[in-house]
């Protein structure tokens, strides 16, 4: 029964016409604080799409944003759990800063957290989704475009030493 499941989201998120469903399901799950990486769908996508480019740069904004919200709402419930944590040089940081410390948000290993703390110290919550969206909007137009820029030969020999 498990296994169905599994099959069937995969073949759901695959969307083998446009991926932009996929795009979107990654780049929200890899905003929480689940370690994945959104960044290699989204060039998948644009490299078997080239004109499908701003749409899925714009998919994958939303979502990621749209996980970093999760995240700061997160955080938002769980200022009481963790109260004790407030003295570490994070807060400090983040409190000093204020919205404008979400452009980090895009950070792997660090931007989620961030997003977190961000709710949990309560910080404006629409100025830090819009600091939040421009981060994450420019690492996946500036990886995006860095990718694309790598030659094809390259994408190949990494592709025929992984088979």
């Amino acid at each position: 029964m498990i296994e169905s499941a599994i099959l069937w989201l995969l073949n759901f998120l695959a969307v083998p016409t446009v991926g932009l469903t996929s795009v979107f399901f990654i780049s929200f799950i890899s905003a929480t604080l689940l370690p994945l990486g959104s960044e290699p769908a989204v060039f998948a996508v644009i490299k078997a799409n080239g004109d499908m480019f701003w749409p899925v740069i714009l998919v994958a904004t939303v979502g990621n944003t749209l996980g970093g919200m999760v995240d700061y709402w997160m955080g938002y419930g769980a200022k009481q759990t963790f109260a004790r944590e407030r003295s570490s040089r994070w807060f400090h940081w983040l409190e000093r800063f204020g919205p404008k410390t979400m452009l980090l948000a895009w950070l792997p290993g660090v931007g989620d957290p961030i997003c977190t703390l961000a709710g949990w110290l309560r910080l404006p919550f629409w100025p830090s989704v819009f600091y939040m969206m421009v981060g994450k909007f420019l690492r996946y137009l500036f990886m995006t475009w860095l990718l694309l820029n790598v030659p094809d030969g390259f994408w190949r020999s990494i592709a025929h030493w992984l088979a």
